[in-house]
């Protein structure tokens, strides 16, 4: 009888590695129906924006599944699964409300605290099995992904909670 493969933390890279593979293709389908449902020029702007940089993170991790040597594939994602369909159902429970750019704000930056804690989660693994090209890509995705939280909190600040509670 053969004993099963221990599984290491190369192993657990590449698992997660398809988890953020697959969470960044939904977010890709999501965000057009987000910025269309969007009521504020500014928050669907700020979906378009993030929609183009999206792109770029699955071609950055495309790179790294190519610097492991693995081909490029998504496992699914429960917690983004969950996450964008409590988005969809703001959507359809907020529509035409004066709270839903508020909702959606929420579920958006849902979205990137969990992309960031696993861009951070998998940066670390990277640097620890000595993938240096690894790191580099996906502390490029964590800036960006950082930088996006923020400004969906200058938003959430400046108009559209304030939007929200004046209705």
């Amino acid at each position: 009888m053969t004993m099963a493969k221990q599984k290491m933390l190369d192993d657990l890279f590449h698992d997660t590695l398809k988890d953020i593979y697959f969470a960044e293709k939904k977010i890709l389908a999501t965000l057009p129906k987000m910025a269309k449902a969007a009521q504020s020029a500014e928050l669907k702007a700020a979906f378009e924006k993030h929609r183009t940089e999206t792109e770029g993170h699955v071609a950055r991790l495309e790179k790294v599944f190519g610097v492991i040597g693995k081909k490029p594939v998504g496992k699914t994602c429960a917690a983004i699964m969950g996450i964008t369909e409590e988005g969809a159902e703001i959507m359809d429970e907020y529509k035409g409300s004066p709270a839903l750019d508020a909702g959606l704000l929420a579920a958006a930056q849902a979205v990137e605290h969990y992309e960031i804690s696993r861009y951070g989660t998998l940066r670390t693994w990277a640097g620890e099995l000595g993938l240096n090209e690894a790191v580099t890509l996906l502390e490029a995705t964590l800036k960006e992904e950082k930088a996006t939280d923020e400004a969906l909190t200058k938003i959430a600040e400046s108009a559209v909670n304030v939007a929200a509670e004046a209705a």
